[in-house]
């Protein structure tokens, strides 16, 4: 029997309080299909620093084209992210959600035949753009279905899948090269799998609610929010106003310290897990470690761990503590490698083991904040400029390693990192906000303008960046 329902006040306090579970089912169901898009991003970048040896070897590349193949697909971040997003925001979210995939099937199934290495550049260059658009795309559709009480947690597995496709592609290419040797461009060419795989069930996705309201088309959003949120997330849609979609609100005065913040939490987060991890062989090898291939793989397990910890946490113990100390903790570790990489390769292991770990626990935040801080009209742009300005860092990052480990060495190129964790870790202490708790209206209100929920009884604090 169903709960009963008060004519004036709506459903009882019991049918507010009982998830329906088909409404449940769904938001994992979405969580999933997202992550499918982060799972083969990082299948494609992990797969790119496994097979550079050989690719290196076969096309006879140069430190530079090393660098531009290695950066290539983080270059097409940096295009796609603001492309996609901006469309995302004006013509809708589903059908982008399917287009960028599409895009991006084609482009890894195209990698079984490069032969030179301006092929490979631009094959990946157009699959980055693609990545970058669904950033862009599925980061905000995953934020305005969510509840509160789930938004971090299904935010930052959208990191932990990201970093289960760079482990599986390390770890399917280390078997394919060291079992059956097979052609770099086979293993490059996996992705193909699934892509396909996530594209056939991306097929049917609802359109985001949110977006449906901010372009004044009401009947539609509350069918669809209706069918898949549960009452007291519809309720707070009421939140919901219709505004232009414009770039330029994100330097406005409103929304420029988020914007601020996104981008160089982003930037300091990835750029030098990008150039460490990209050519972690190398890298482990010139400090020597004897089995460079395999320190990368277990780093990269590592990883996996990290990004774990900080999605079972993140609705436990808020953002702020899991975004600003483990940058501080990271850049001890490349410090210490830094300084101190002569004393014993196991030294430099651990070492290089506590960086990851604690990158990817403040890292899986730049998978929550974007979708959090940025209102409907402009979530996409954000997403996708903050996507953009952190893949310039990144890129550089894995374009310049190489060169830089070559010429100044790998000790000094550590301390270089450890600058950049530094320069993330005090932004973010003065920046960084708390938005456990909020829903999203509230998260994404103008600094200073959105109640905080306070873990304490303290309800009645304002949102603040910065603490």
């Amino acid at each position: 029997m169903n709960p009963p329902v008060d004519p004036v006040n709506g459903p009882s306090e019991t049918m507010r309080t009982t998830p329906d579970p088909r409404k449940t089912r769904f938001i994992y169901k979405l969580s999933a299909i997202i992550a499918g898009g982060m799972y083969i991003d990082g299948f494609i970048l992990g797969s790119i620093g496994l097979v550079m040896p050989a690719l290196s070897a076969d096309l006879n590349l140069s430190f530079a084209w090393q660098g531009l193949i290695g950066a290539s697909a983080l270059i097409g971040i940096f295009f796609g992210g603001p492309i996609g997003g901006y469309l995302a925001d004006k013509v809708g979210r589903k059908p982008m959600f399917i287009v960028d995939l599409a895009v991006f099937l084609m482009g890894s199934a195209a990698q079984f035949f490069v032969g030179e290495a301006w092929q490979l550049f631009l094959v990946r260059l157009v699959m980055g753009m693609a990545i970058g658009a669904d950033y862009a795309i599925g980061w905000p559709l995953l934020a305005e279905f969510s509840p509160a009480k789930l938004r971090g947690k299904l935010l930052a597995f959208q990191e932990v899948a990201w970093y289960v496709g760079y482990l599986s592609s390390y770890a399917i290419g280390y078997v394919m090269s060291r079992a059956i040797h097979a052609d770099w461009r086979v293993i490059l060419g996996m992705s193909t799998v699934p892509s396909l795989i996530v594209f056939l069930l991306r097929l049917g996705t609802p359109e985001s609610p949110r977006w449906l309201l901010n372009k004044g088309r009401m009947d539609e959003a509350m069918a669809i929010a209706n069918e898949y949120m549960e009452p007291s997330d519809v309720r707070e849609l009421e939140a919901e106003r219709r505004e232009k979609t414009s770039f330029r609100k994100l330097f406005s005065p409103e929304y420029r310290r988020a914007t601020i913040f996104i981008c160089v939490f982003w930037v300091c987060n990835v750029t030098p897990y990008f150039a460490i991890a990209t050519f972690a062989p190398i890298v482990l090898e010139s400090l020597g470690v004897e089995d460079g291939l395999a320190g990368a793989l277990l780093l990269n397990g590592v990883v996996v761990a990290g990004s774990l910890t900080s999605m079972f946490l993140i609705e436990r113990v808020g953002r702020r503590k899991l975004s600003i100390p483990p940058m501080w903790a990271a850049a001890v570790a490349l410090v210490i490698i830094g300084l101190f990489a002569h004393i014993s390769p196991l030294v430099i292991l651990v070492c290089f083991v506590t960086f990851s770990f604690a990158n990817a626990v403040s890292t899986a935040l730049t998978g929550v904040y974007p979708g959090e801080v940025f209102p409907t009209e402009i979530r996409g742009a954000g997403v996708g400029f903050g996507a953009a300005v952190s893949r310039i860092g990144a890129a550089a990052g894995t374009f310049i390693l190489p060169l830089s480990v070559d010429g100044l060495g790998a000790g000094i190129t550590m301390l270089f990192a450890a600058a950049i964790c530094i320069i993330g870790a005090v932004v973010s202490q003065f920046l960084a906000p708390e938005t456990r708790g909020l829903s999203l209206s509230e998260a994404s209100a103008p600094f200073g303008k959105a109640a905080v929920k306070q873990p304490s009884s303290d309800h009645a604090a304002q949102r603040r960046i910065g603490g």
